[in-house]
């Protein structure tokens, strides 16, 4: 009887073996293994070492290409369970990426579709999905957006991000520079680009855990103030003030960046990892926004993902639009650029730091990796398996230079004068500055 009940079993994991082979025909270097639910393997080429283990649970994962959005597809086959990865989460990017991206003949479609007949079927879920509505980028849909990503828990952000709490791209000496050193780097070589001096006004906009308030304050002398749309981030923030004794220099607000015009002048402003948020739409009245509140002689840095220039929009949603970044938009410099010079900005210096992103989201899945346990005590299974994809599939876009981490240094010039000395020697101190 049982032999009876496991032959449907049997033929249906032979059915998938099959449709995996024929996927798979021309697709080089085979350096992993998959595993179908019934035991069955498919190894790695010959000579090849495998780096990694496709478990497949269900055959619904195989349906899931037939989908007209097939990353989300792919994505919701992992989180949901119905596959496991097994190795470097890190390499099956190049795989996901083919087979999102594969365009077949008409007799191969038409082979695939029918080894798909027969294969059972599983409606996707939807419980992990923010619940938003409204037109996007208005002040209410702004605030449930950055909820749902920020407010998810400081203590699971705590699992894999450094003491400070910075959640943006590191800055690295070396690619062996631990994720400590890295972001206490970024954090002063932020404070240069914008030559802080004490007693300044700071503004950091979408100030996440307070890590860059911080640094300038207890390293720089200025008065500084956050806002953040988090109310998780908000409270972290100021019990880190108060136990650091610096609510005489440091304020956290839970403030949108429109409405931070009362809160103004400032002589140095700075975005890191807040841009992405805004908008194309938005931008516009972002940088605008930027240029009132700055004092003439101003300077702002801002820190933000952009797709690479030669990429196109993805023409639907993305795993990370719909599971991580709701509303997020990633948006080339020369567009950005644009918008900053029409809002009065002069650009005084733009680096691309691709390669330092990468180095910072490897060390975060590691970190993640280990504290896998913990991480799905905190926020659940499904949360924790988003997350490790989330994190791997942008170091793997980073890496392959589609998405780029710009910081651009932008004056609002005095008079004809931008205030900036000939050189950028003063950017390149080896260590953080120490007042007095």
């Amino acid at each position: 009887m049982a032999e009876r009940a496991r032959a449907p079993e049997r033929e249906a994991a032979a059915k998938a073996r099959a449709m995996v082979e024929e996927l798979l025909r021309g697709y080089h270097p085979q350096n992993f293994a998959i595993e179908f639910w019934d035991g069955s393997r498919l190894e790695a080429e010959p000579g090849q070492f495998s780096r990694f283990t496709w478990h497949v649970h269900h055959p619904g994962v195989l349906r899931s290409l037939a989908r007209a959005n097939r990353q989300v597809a792919l994505g919701e086959a992992f989180i949901f369970g119905d596959f496991d990865i097994s190795g470097d989460m890190l390499a099956i990017f190049p795989l996901a990426e083919y087979l999102e991206n594969a365009h077949f003949g008409a007799a191969r479609k038409l082979r695939l579709g029918s080894m798909l007949l027969g294969l059972p079927s599983k409606l996707p879920s939807e419980r992990a999905r923010p619940d938003l509505d409204g037109r996007m980028h208005t002040k209410t849909r702004d605030r449930r957006a950055v909820s749902f990503h920020y407010d998810l828990s400081n203590e699971f952000y705590s699992l894999w991000l450094d003491r400070a709490m910075v959640y943006s791209c590191a800055y690295f000496h070396s690619p062996e520079d631990d994720l400590e050193r890295a972001q206490s780097a970024k954090l002063d070589y932020i404070c240069r680009k914008l030559r802080l001096e004490p007693g300044e006004r700071l503004l950091d906009i979408g100030c996440g855990w307070g890590g860059l308030i911080l640094h300038a304050a207890r390293h720089y002398g200025v008065r500084a103030v956050g806002i953040t749309l988090s109310q998780e981030q908000l409270a972290l923030a100021e019990e880190r003030i108060l136990q650091a004794g610096l609510q005489d220099r440091c304020e956290v607000r839970l403030l949108d960046y429109r409405e931070a015009g009362s809160l103004g002048p400032f002589d140095k402003l700075a975005s890191v990892g807040m841009v992405e948020h805004v908008g194309e739409r938005a931008l516009a009245e972002y940088f605008r926004s930027m240029f009132q509140l700055l004092r003439p002689g101003g300077v702002f840095l801002n820190h933000g993902i952009g797709r690479a220039g030669n990429r196109p929009q993805s023409a639907v949603k993305t795993f990370t639009d719909v599971y991580v970044f709701p509303d997020g938009e990633l948006i080339p410099i020369s567009a950005m650029l644009a918008r900053a010079e029409q809002a009065g900005f002069e650009v005084r210096d733009v680096e691309n730091l691709r390669e330092h992103y990468f180095f910072t989201l490897v060390q975060w899945l590691r970190r993640l990796e280990r504290n896998q346990a913990q991480a799905s005590r905190l926020v659940g299974e499904v949360k924790y398996r988003i997350w490790r994809l989330y994190l791997s599939g942008s170091a793997y876009y980073f890496r392959s230079g589609k998405l780029d981490l710009y910081q651009s240094l932008l004056i609002k010039a005095h008079r004809g004068s931008s205030g900036m000395p000939l050189t950028r020697d003063d950017w390149y101190w080896t260590r953080p500055r120490t007042l007095g």
